[in-house]
């Protein structure tokens, strides 16, 4: 199943990190989130486009994950050569991966 039958995502973005978050739809899917989007995952999903850190930090009662990915908007808003300056494509491409 791909995570967006059962999880929303929203990004946000600070220099050259990315922050993705994942929101199970129905508390009773958060488990198998947890289980199966961990930071190596998500580190592996992204490939080259995150060169740094995946950090995943859990929101247990809210159903939700955090992902803090270091170096991976190209090197900023400011000085990236990518279509999507801010990351915004990246919650979706999440949303994409198999689990």
């Amino acid at each position: 199943m791909k995570l967006w039958e059962i999880a929303h995502s929203r990004t946000g973005d600070k220099g050259n990190i990315a922050n993705i978050s994942l929101i199970a739809y129905d508390m009773k899917d958060y488990d198998l989130l947890r289980e199966k989007v961990t930071s190596q995952k998500v580190k592996e999903w992204f490939g080259d486009m995150v060169k740094g850190e995946v950090v995943r930090h859990e929101l247990p009662q809210l159903g939700a994950m955090n992902f803090v990915m270091q170096d991976a908007l190209g090197g900023g808003v400011t000085r990236t050569l990518s279509l999507d300056m801010h990351g915004k494509g990246m919650s979706s491409y999440l949303l994409d991966m198999e689990i």
